[in-house]
Formats: C-alpha cells, structure tokens, sequence
C-alpha cells in the first residue's frame, strides 16, 4: 500500500497549520491596500524596520506580552513612515530609494539590538523573530480524531499566537469592513478622500498601524522576514486576476488560505517524495506564495503575459488587414491594380500574408494568383477606414494647426481606433474625396 502524500497529525499538525493560515489571511487582507496604493515597499519596509521596535520592547519590558511587542511595533512602523517621509521630502529622491534607505538602517539597528539582547540573556531567539517556529506549535495529548475537537476543555490546549494571529485577523476585517469606502477611494485618489472628508493622511497611518500590527502577530508563525510575501504576493496575485475591489479582496483571501495550507503541508510532503528532512514552513509559505503568483503572471485571464501577447498578436492582425484593405481602395480610386508584390513593398514592416489570409477568409478580399481585389465587404470595411483616416487629417489641419503634409502618420495611427466619426466635410485638405 502506498504512503499518503501527507498524513495529517491533529497534535503536529492543526496549530502550526492554523498559524499559517491565520498570519497569511490577516497579512494578505491589509496588502491589497499597499498594492492599489503601490506601497509594496512600504509593506517590505515595515516588516524589515519593526524588528527594532520589538527588541527594544524587549529590552526594556523583559516579556514577549503581544501588548508590549505590539506598542512596540507600531511606533517602529509609524516611524518608519515618518522617516521615509523626510528623506523623501528633504533629500529629494524618489520613494523606492527613500523606503530602502530606511528599512535597511532600522533593520540593521534590530539585528545590532537583538545581539545586545543576547548578552543580557532576555528570551529573544533571532532565529524565531526572523524565520518563525511555526513547527514549535505542537499539542501535547491532542485528541485523536477530529470530531473530539469540539470541546470547550481544549481551548485552554490553544496557544498564545492562534489567540493573537485570530484577534489580528478579525480586526484587520472589522478595519476593512468599517473604513472599506474610505480606504477604496483613497487608494485611487488620495486628493478627492481629503475632499469628501476623508483624511487621507490618517488613513494611510491607520493602514500602516495596522501592517505593524500584523507583522507583530505574525512574526512567530512567519517571521519578520518572510511576512512581507504574504503581505504583497496574494493582494497582487488578485490584482492580475480582477479589475474590481470587492473581487479582489476575497480572492486575496482565498490564495491567502491556499498559500496557508498549502506551503505548510508543501514543506513536509516535497521533501519527502525526495527522501529529504522536512524545511521551514514558513518559507515553504513564501515560496508557494510566489508560485502562484508567478502563475498568475503568466496565465491571468485579462492582465497575464499569454493574454497580453494573444491580444497584442490580435491587435497587430486587425491593423494589417486595415492598412491592406485602405491600401487596396486606394489603389481602386486612382485605378491601379496591386499585386501581392507590390502590397509588400507599400507596407514594409505589416504582416502582410496574414493579413491577406485573414481577409480571405473573412470574404473581404479576392485573390486570383498574385492578383488582389476588394469585395463589396472588404470595400465597405476600407472605406470606413479611410473616411476616418481623412476625417482626422482635417482634423489635425484645421483645428489642431498642422501642416497638411505633417498630417498623414498621425492619421495613420488615429485611424485604427474604433470609433464612429460623424459627419464632416467632403474633402480633405489634400483635396481627395471624403468617403
């Protein structure tokens, strides 16, 4: 009989499985903001820069209380934003170069203070702050089946991170859910929130209050390091797949879970296939994070690399079978007969054959050997093109105050955009025939 790919343990495996899934849900809810608001640094920034926030909590309290670490955090996370702010405002450098600049110092400052609180002997594990431990969140005397689990005797069996990542969770919801409005517009247009009444600049404090606060909550599951992954990796997976908020939000939720469970039970199973120990789970988490959104990179069905190219490739065919079917009426109006020949040399740099191909098929051209003319179709589909080309040309002569014979590549490009012109002149201002 063959091993089950992962055999799920309730003592080894439901706490560590359930941190994961809670410290990536409440991280990958608030990152939708930081990508709409094109912050994603920030969030990186923010991860890096409150490990100083959190030693220096330690070192004065002496307790990992999530009251004290989270105090500490959101005054390193608004610092940082502060900071960040300064450098932008008086060196002058753009806010990529301004966010790297600080978090690299801040998170520096907090491997030095982590080595100092090493040698006061306070229980600061590095290692814990800046991997995780997850796989730490064993249940001793775990019942054996799953059905035993509801019971109000084992919640006192719950560790202290489920209890802080759940709490961080249903606040980062009630947060969205309460300001949801407030934090939309204010991510597309900071300027008009100011001018509804909505404060722009609190908000965007708020928000970064609360990306400390979930570093803070996640950063034993996770680690201060790698909770920057669930913070960006499943809000941009969402916004390659949708172009609405809502939908975005809940399927930032769902790769969230998915990168939860999946990356832990990925960390024990992969190995295994290949006779390997199993490896840290929260990596494990981070690199099914950005699986999926490499993925989503390539396969997304309206922003994904394939659709784009197949669009593009598209978009290309429609011009060439414009230019050639204007090219052709053209030829018709001052009586010259076109070979295939002689179309290649007229639109050098077009995808002629294809062109030609597609509108054979499409019943707008006839070709006899090298011989091409229009159909009534293709005459139709040429003439509605040219009007447009020649209506822009006026257009850029008479009201846009171009030379008439500085006109025709403009009207060029103009003219393959799907519009419906109305009525205008009867001729151009070279004199040709306005169809």
């Amino acid at each position: 009989m063959s091993t089950p790919f992962f055999q799920f343990d309730i003592g080894l495996d439901l706490f560590p499985m359930l941190a994961a899934t809670l410290a990536a849900v409440g991280c990958g809810l608030l990152g939708n903001f930081l990508v709409l608001r094109k912050l994603s640094l920030m969030g990186d920034a923010i991860s890096h820069s409150v490990l100083p926030g959190l030693v220096i909590a330690f070192l004065i309290a002496s307790t990992r209380s999530p009251l004290v670490m989270f105090l500490g955090a959101a005054i390193a996370g608004v610092t940082t934003v502060l900071l960040v702010e300064l450098v932008k405002k008086y060196a002058r450098v753009e806010p990529g170069a301004a966010m790297g600049v600080v978090f690299s110092a801040l998170f520096a400052l907090g491997v030095l203070l982590i080595e100092r609180a090493a040698v006061r002997h306070i229980d600061l594990d590095a290692d814990c702050v800046l991997h995780g431990q997850l796989e730490t969140l064993v249940w001793y005397g775990a019942p054996q089946k799953l059905s035993e689990l509801i019971q109000f005797s084992n919640l006192s069996e719950v560790p202290r991170q489920i209890y802080v990542l759940l709490s961080m969770v249903v606040a980062a919801f009630i947060f969205v859910g309460v300001f949801f409005k407030e934090l939309r517009i204010a991510a597309f247009d900071p300027a008009l929130s100011t001018t509804q009444g909505f404060n722009a600049t609190l908000l965007h404090y708020l928000l970064m209050i609360f990306v400390s606060a979930a570093t803070v909550a996640s950063f034993e599951a996770v680690g201060s390091i790698l909770v920057i992954a669930m913070l960006i990796c499943p809000a941009a997976t969402a916004r390659l797949m949708t172009d609405r908020l809502h939908t975005q939000i809940a399927m930032s939720v769902v790769v969230s879970i998915i990168c939860g469970i999946g990356g832990y039970v990925a960390a024990t199973a992969v190995p295994a296939v290949f006779g390997k120990d199993a490896v840290n789970a929260a990596g494990s988490m981070s690199v099914v994070a950005g699986l999926i959104l490499a993925i989503a990179i390539i396969g997304a069905p309206k922003h994904g690399l394939i659709t784009r190219i197949i669009r593009r490739k598209k978009l290309a065919l429609r011009i060439a079978i414009d230019d050639v079917l204007a090219t052709l009426y053209r030829a018709e109006e001052s009586g010259q007969n076109v070979t295939i020949r002689s179309l290649k040399q007229m639109l050098i740099g077009r995808s002629v054959d294809s062109a030609i191909a597609a509108s054979v098929r499409k019943k707008m051209l006839l070709q006899d050997q090298s011989q091409l003319s229009l159909t009534q179709s293709g005459r139709d589909t040429a003439s509605a093109i040219v009007r447009k080309h020649r209506l822009w040309e006026y257009y850029l002569v008479e009201n846009a105050g171009f030379a008439p014979d500085h006109v025709h590549d403009t009207a060029e490009q103009l003219e393959h955009l799907k519009t419906q012109p109305p009525a205008g002149p009867s001729t151009d201002p070279h004199g040709k025939s306005i169809p």
